[in-house]
């Protein structure tokens, strides 16, 4: 049977969501590279994060914080990619403003080069005209399929020069909907 695989995003309709600012230090100063939690390789974070609250609301399982859309998650959300992706993930505890209850910076630490530039919709590449170094890098994706004969054995990961899908197989799609997630919606890919 083929494996499947969706991309994990926060699910912009649910009532009274809240929302996250960027990421920031103890002492409440920005971090250098907010974009690192999202580049789909291991990061070295050496302090805990606070997460400020940019407008209050109901509590969410899963969330990002910011401009980076970096993915924050429950005691609950991390404790299946700890089980199921080990060495996909690297869960980080942060401070979430005003709650107490566990949370962690879900940042995934592996990148596959498996965009089905066929299959897509529509693909815009990178040309010399704009960022040198990311020439070839995708500008647009829309309508996005992966070929899923390049993934190999991973169970999380973020696609090869379009880094900001979080793409997670079928089995940890349904551990977090048996689960209850709360805040994040799928989309097949």
């Amino acid at each position: 049977m083929e494996r499947r695989f969706f991309n994990l995003t926060i699910d912009v309709y649910v009532p009274g969501r809240w929302y996250f600012a960027d990421p920031q230090t103890r002492a409440g100063e920005e971090i250098e590279d907010i974009w690192q939690f999202t580049a789909g390789t291991p990061v070295d974070l050496n302090e805990r994060l606070r997460i400020p609250i940019s407008r209050p609301g109901n509590p969410l399982d899963f969330t990002t914080a910011g401009a980076g859309r970096t993915p924050i998650v429950s005691e609950r959300v991390a404790s299946i990619f700890r089980e199921l992706a080990p060495h996909d993930v690297q869960l980080f505890p942060v401070d979430v403003e005003g709650d107490a209850r566990p949370f962690f910076l879900l940042n995934v630490a592996r990148t596959i080069r498996c965009i089905d530039d066929a299959a897509c919709e529509e693909v815009q590449l990178r040309t010399a005209d704009e960022y040198e170094e990311r020439i070839g890098e995708y500008r647009s994706v829309s309508g996005l399929r992966i070929d899923k004969s390049k993934v190999g054995d991973a169970r999380v990961f973020r696609t090869w020069g379009w880094h900001s899908p979080l793409i997670v197989d079928e089995d940890i799609k349904d551990a977090l909907e048996a689960n209850g997630i709360f805040g994040g919606k799928f989309e097949e890919v």
